[in-house]
């Protein structure tokens, strides 16, 4: 049993890496704000503190709980507000992260896992599926900021000795994934045709990502407990799916026969990207095992049952 702390364990797919780390029996506190995650996503068998990771007090939690682990998932997430306020983006997602730093060098932390992006941090490539080897060359202040604090976590590896573990995500969907929210094409479409709305499919339909079900990227964090040190990896599928492609099968799947709007893509976002998974086979055990239909109801019944 080991002690964890989970920043954005409130939050939808940090309240799953919480979820699985207590089903195998680690001691796990949360640090979340709340300002997108939800007190309902709380597991009810882990302590809580409500605070922001910008917040000075980050430093008395840390002395009090002495975690040997760190998976570190509050973020600014959105990729168009990181476009229109870098600011506030910059605040969070580096000087946040460095404040969580700051902490676990002095207590002793053994390794920090980071929750980085595979969507937003290579930009446009010429190379696909994208492996993790490829330059970034991110097209928004959100992909900037997650390749910043990577590069910090290398320089405190080599400044201190902390250890550290870096997983680049896909599009990640599934249950608690907000409808309302900016970020998370599955659910708000789910919520849209849920309530009879036509929505806006952006790109024309077109854009390609990869996407990958909650619960299999909460794996990848109990499994970075134990293995994968000073590494960056990519939770690919390998495979891209259009946005027309998902629209289809939610549509299906609730029952919705009405057209999308069609739209350019906004300032900040990618065409195609789908990233790689290799690597997280080989280093971490790791597979994307819940298919892309299967994934897909289980996520239209959680938005129509809450």
């Amino acid at each position: 049993m080991s002690k964890v702390i989970v920043t954005g364990g409130a939050g939808f797919i940090g309240s799953h890496v919480v979820d699985i780390l207590i089903e195998n029996q680690h001691k796990v506190l949360i640090i979340d704000n709340l300002s997108s995650g939800k007190r309902q996503n709380l597991n009810p068998k882990a302590d809580f503190v409500e605070m922001d990771i910008c917040s000075e007090q980050i430093d008395t939690i840390f002395r009090d709980f002495r975690p040997e682990f760190v998976a570190h998932l509050a973020a600014q997430i959105d990729v168009r507000k990181s476009v229109t306020d870098p600011i506030f983006d910059a605040k969070v997602n580096i000087l946040g992260g460095i404040n969580l730093l700051n902490s676990a060098v002095k207590y002793g932390v053994k390794k920090l896992i980071f929750s980085s992006t595979g969507g937003a941090i290579y930009g446009e490539t010429d190379v696909l599926p994208v492996p993790e080897t490829y330059l970034p060359k991110p097209m928004s202040p959100y992909g900037t900021s997650k390749l910043a604090f990577e590069h910090y976590l290398g320089l405190y590896q080599r400044l201190h000795g902390l250890k550290y573990l870096i997983l680049r995500l896909p599009n990640v969907y599934g249950p608690r994934q907000s409808p309302e929210g900016e970020a998370g094409v599955c659910s708000i479409l789910t919520g849209l045709m849920l309530k009879g709305n036509k929505p806006v499919l952006y790109g024309y339909g077109t854009p390609q990502r990869d996407y990958v079900f909650v619960k299999d990227i909460a794996r990848a964090f109990l499994y970075g407990l134990e293995k994968g040190e000073n590494e960056t990896v990519n939770l690919g599928s390998a495979r891209g799916t259009t946005v027309r492609e998902i629209f289809d099968i939610i549509a299906n799947t609730v029952g919705y026969h009405e057209e999308p709007q069609l739209a350019p893509l906004r300032p900040g976002e990618v065409q195609t990207i789908y990233i790689t998974g290799d690597k997280a086979r080989e280093i971490l055990d790791w597979s994307p095992q819940t298919d892309l239909k299967s994934g897909l109801i289980q996520t239209v019944e959680f938005i129509r049952n809450n």
